[in-house]
């Protein structure tokens, strides 16, 4: 399915006291990630939002290979799972700069109407630009 990828250079703050990525911090990247991926895919996360539709994490799993550390320059690989219905999936890569891979992940995100919070299925038009 569609992929995209993004680069990010680890902050100071996003480290431990050892100069480590704090695990918090790859829900960031995951979320970073899948912006850029609607974006480039003509997608706008906002114009969703201002339309009334918005997509909550409704699940998350990561898979820690090996540590990133501050200054670091990550890749972000992001990659649509499936065509979506009333969910969107999208599964990541995280790589150091040596090309290794240094964390997995995969999200689970709901399509809800925003006023009532209930579930919906996807607008058309982020359908159609899916093909």
């Amino acid at each position: 399915m569609k992929n995209d990828e993004i680069e990010i250079r680890v902050r100071y703050g996003e480290t431990d006291q050892m100069g480590v990525v704090h695990h918090g911090n790859y829900a960031l990247y995951l979320e970073m990630g899948r912006i850029e991926w609607l974006r480039k895919s003509g997608l706008s996360y906002k114009r969703m939002e201002e339309e009334g539709v918005g997509l909550p994490v409704v699940s998350m799993q990561l898979n820690f290979k090996k540590p990133a550390f501050y200054d670091d320059v990550i890749r972000v690989k992001t990659t649509l799972k499936k065509k979506p219905i009333a969910t969107i999936e999208f599964d990541y890569e995280i790589l150091n700069e040596s090309n290794e891979t240094i964390s997995t992940a995969s999200t689970v995100l709901a399509f809800v109407d925003l006023k009532t919070n209930s579930p919906i299925r996807p607008p058309k038009y982020f359908l159609d630009v899916l093909g």
